[in-house]
Parts: C-alpha cells; sequence; structure tokens
C-alpha cells in the first residue's frame, strides 16, 4: 500500500493602484470702486460757492500769516458742514494691472519687512481713450489724472491716503471712503489705486483702475466726492 500526496501551494497578493490626480486652483484678484457725489443743498449753494472762491483766493496766497491760516480752517469746516444731498453713486469693477499684479505678488509672497502705502486719484475725461492692463503710472497713454491740471480740480494737496480694514473673507477694503472736495467744475471718468501721493505725479506703481460704470460722471464746485476700494481674491 503507497499513500503518495503531493501539495503545490503558492501564495500570491498583487496590489496595483492607478492614480492620476491633479489639483489645480486659479487666483483671481477682482477689485472695485464705489463713488458717492455728494452736493450742497441748493438753499445753501450761494453759501457754498463764497466759501469756496475765498479759500481758492486764500490758498493761492503764500505769504498769508498764521492768523488768516486759522480763518482757511475756519472756512473750511463751515463749508463741510453744509448739508447735502447725494447727487450720484457708482459702483464699478476695476482693472488690476500688469505692474499692480506682479507688485502684489512680490511684496506678498516675498516682501520682507514690508510696509504697504497706497492713495487715490482720479480719472479725468480731459483726451480719455481707454485703460489698459499694460498702463503703468509713467505710461498711461489713454487716460490723465484729474485734480491739479485737469478739471475736475479738488483741493486736498495730494492723493489722499488709503487706510484698510483687515481682511475677511478672502476680501480686503478701506475702512472708510477717501473724501474729495471739488473746487471746479468738471467730469471724472473713474479712479486709480496708487502707491504715490504726488498729484500728476508719474512714479510709483500703478495697482489698478477703472472707469465709473454708470458712465462719465459730473461734479461741480463744492461737491465732496467719497470714494471707496475693495480687493477680492
Amino acid at each position: 500500500m503507497s499513500t503518495q500526496e503531493k501539495l503545490n501551494a503558492r501564495d500570491a497578493v498583487g496590489a496595483s493602484i492607478g492614480r492620476n490626480a491633479s489639483v489645480e486652483e486659479t487666483l483671481q484678484v477682482k477689485g472695485k470702486f464705489v463713488a458717492e457725489c455728494w452736493r450742497v443743498e441748493p438753499e445753501h449753494a450761494a453759501r457754498a460757492e463764497e466759501l469756496s472762491h475765498a479759500l481758492a483766493r486764500a490758498r493761492d496766497a503764500s505769504w498769508l500769516r498764521f492768523w488768516r491760516k486759522l480763518g482757511v480752517k475756519q472756512r473750511q469746516a463751515e463749508l463741510e458742514a453744509l448739508p447735502r444731498f447725494l447727487a450720484w453713486r457708482d459702483e464699478t469693477p476695476n482693472t488690476v494691472v500688469t505692474v499692480g499684479k506682479n507688485y502684489l505678488l512680490d511684496n506678498g509672497m516675498a516682501g520682507s519687512a514690508y510696509t504697504a502705502a497706497f492713495f487715490l486719484g482720479l480719472i479725468s475725461s480731459t483726451s480719455f481713450s481707454a485703460i489698459a492692463a499694460g498702463d503703468t503710472m509713467s505710461s498711461h497713454a489713454g487716460w490723465l489724472e484729474a485734480g491739479s491740471a485737469n478739471n475736475p480740480t479738488y483741493s486736498q494737496g495730494a492723493r489722499p491716503t488709503a487706510a484698510w480694514s483687515a481682511a475677511s473673507a478672502g476680501s480686503k477694503a478701506f475702512s472708510a471712503a477717501l473724501a474729495f472736495s471739488i473746487t471746479s467744475s468738471g467730469t471724472a471718468k473713474g479712479a486709480f489705486l496708487t502707491t504715490v501721493s504726488t498729484k500728476d505725479g508719474t512714479t510709483g506703481t500703478l495697482f489698478s483702475a477703472a472707469l465709473f460704470t454708470g458712465g462719465d460722471k459730473v461734479v461741480a464746485n463744492t461737491d465732496t466726492l467719497n470714494v471707496s476700494y475693495s480687493l477680492a481674491v
């Protein structure tokens, strides 16, 4: 009697994972200007014009002594306190120009001890043709700045300084609207954000610019134009 048993055992474990995963996120930079024009009530218009003319003469007289300068401050305060109504409001998306995007990336991603400084300017209707992504402060052939050489002019000696609230939900905005005290009638087409305060200056970095979506906006002497800005990514 013969008993023969053959056992062939094979144990094989094979695992294969095929994966083609791609994670892609596109960062879009979207800015928005909001402008409001506050105009003196009609019954106070004559007094507003009188104060405005007096202030213009005072600013042109560099020889004024301190007590006369104090009078300038009083007149300015009275002008700003006159009752006003909302003449118009406009909300518009902006063009974040190429140098502005580069500025944001360089300082946000690789900045060292960086302190931001931004200032707001107005775009005049004078000789306007277009805003372009390639615009810079030294070269923006399609538009001119309002405020000094081009109407509408305003009394602030420099472009108003931006102050920001803390970022929230991927958005950052001015903590308060910036005011332009208009000193001559004219047409404003929009606004721009830059890093240098000098009116009509060509230095610094242009960050963004925009036209009012409702079209050209006419402002008058003694108007107050309040402009705010927000940026979302």
